[in-house]
């Protein structure tokens, strides 16, 4: 498993890093929040340890920049024990909250609960956008009619596309947070391939593409996805 740790301390990254690492786990780390963000997009780690307090970005801030793509699980290991800071972190995605100084067992404990609930919640692969069945593990997309059933195609990047979209399901993408995790920093302001894919994806999954109601365009913003069922 995958664990990013955002702190400023380098000793406490090297103390987790190397506790961690020991533990098999494969660690990332960034020492400031752009660092962080940068570290989420290139490695999409399956769990975050984030502090609160750190430069360039502050820990509230990244929690809120991983949430606009990420559902993985992010424990926030902080300084700060007031309840105030720990209902404004939790409120703004986090998973859970361990203040400092913490006893390396209870921080490990922590990590699975979080992982296996995690696990748990992408059970279910399989999802549906009306007459549209997509199945995440197999990758294959069935439109049922009173016909019968017809399989559609989708392109590699498409696939990224939706599935960005269903892990985020309901909430509010932005055109950065696809153009960055899809096709990397360098193509952040390239908003014509989103139009490219998201047409696209309207002709094979919507009813009818010109008034789509499962992909929808939040202007100047990004993309949502509405009406998904599991």
């Amino acid at each position: 498993m995958r664990i990013l740790i955002a702190d400023d301390d380098p000793q406490m990254l090297r103390a987790l890093r190397l506790t961690l690492s020991a533990r098999g786990y494969k660690i990332y780390t960034a020492a400031d929040g752009a660092q962080a963000i940068t570290a989420a997009i290139d490695h999409h780690p399956d769990t975050f340890l984030i502090d609160l307090d750190m430069p360039k970005l502050g820990g509230i801030d990244v929690i809120h920049g991983i949430r606009s793509w990420s559902q993985a699980p992010i424990l926030v290991v902080s300084g700060h024990a007031s309840a105030a800071d720990k209902v404004e972190a939790l409120d703004a995605g986090a998973d859970d909250y361990i203040t400092k100084p913490f006893a390396i067992d209870e921080l490990l404990a922590r990590i699975r609960a979080r992982t296996r609930r995690a696990s748990a919640e992408e059970a279910t692969p399989v999802v549906h956008l009306g007459s549209i069945t997509i199945d995440l593990v197999a990758q294959r997309v069935t439109r049922h009619t009173p016909d019968g059933h017809q399989q559609i195609r989708l392109t590699p990047t498409e696939w990224q596309f939706i599935d960005i979209l269903i892990r985020n399901a309901g909430k509010l993408v932005t055109r950065h947070t696809i153009l960055t995790t899809i096709w990397g920093a360098g193509h952040a302001e390239d908003t014509g391939y989103l139009r490219l894919y998201v047409s696209q994806l309207r002709r094979k999954l919507e009813e009818d593409p010109a008034r789509p109601v499962h992909l929808l365009t939040e202007p100047g913003m990004g993309y949502r996805l509405e009406g998904m069922t599991t």
